[in-house]
């Protein structure tokens, strides 16, 4: 019996172009129970009800073969490796950007960290000094449509300098055409820009609040603001639940 589709579901089509990818963790030896799109759909699902894993809907797969799957497609085997569903989103990004008649890659990146709070179940629990809260850091690097094409999640007291660098390190074979990084005041630090430079070889541009005089949008920087409410729109992403940082990623 096939089941309903939910709101959050992706297409067949879509999700065709994506299953290489999945398929390739866990290799069957024998026929599969559970279709992988549905799977899929079920992580989609709970992404964004905000549902616990223990109270998805009866009509995706037992939650326990769903978050089973979700950990080993969210596995990394280190820190400068990406995990099979971050591979996913550059697959999805580089369609998407191809769509628009551009090039699979982009050639500038724009770059912003956004806190999060924790909730009583999260295990990194660091305190953030600046904002007098408990929380993870999500770092993100986007391109000029707005689509992720670097993410990194540290716990609060990282530097936004120091994640950046990280999320760019993670991801470099897929910024070999990126000739800028347009950051805020809050990168300018110098060693920044000569880390950027070394890793991609991009330059670096700053734009800084205290130069317009008044009240203004800055040019570009609205981009990555605008991504990150895309995120927002997802329930389970409004605050940290999760006990691993790589969870969160």
């Amino acid at each position: 019996m096939e089941r309903k589709i939910c709101p959050s579901d992706i297409t067949r089509e879509q999700f065709e172009t994506i299953r290489p990818f999945l398929e390739e963790v866990k290799k069957k030896t024998k026929p599969r129970k559970h279709d992988l799109y549905d799977i899929f759909c079920a992580i989609l699902y709970i992404l964004k009800s905000c549902f616990q894993w223990n109270m998805l809907s009866s009509d995706y797969p037992s939650y326990k073969t769903v978050h089973y799957y979700f950990q080993i497609w969210g596995k990394k085997k280190n820190k400068k490796t990406s995990s099979v569903l971050e591979a996913v989103l550059k697959k999805m990004v580089e369609e998407e950007r191809m769509k628009n008649d551009r090039n699979s890659s982009a050639s500038m990146g724009i770059v912003d960290a956004q806190s999060v709070k924790n909730v009583h179940t999260a295990r990194e629990k660091v305190y953030d000094a600046g904002k007098e809260v408990s929380s993870i850091k999500r770092h993100i690097i986007v391109d000029t449509n707005g689509l992720p094409n670097a993410l990194a999640v540290t716990t609060a007291n990282v530097t936004d300098r120091k994640g950046a660098i990280e999320a760019i390190e993670t991801n470099k074979k897929y910024f070999k055409r990126v000739k800028k990084i347009l950051v805020d005041g809050g990168y300018s630090r110098e060693n920044f820009a000569s880390e950027v430079k070394k890793i991609l070889k991009a330059e670096t541009e700053i734009a800084k609040r205290n130069e317009l005089k008044k009240f203004t949008v800055i040019p570009k920087r609205w981009v990555v603001e605008r991504s990150f409410s895309w995120l927002e729109k997802r329930r389970r992403l409004w605050k940290n639940c999760e006990r691993a940082l790589n969870a969160s990623l």
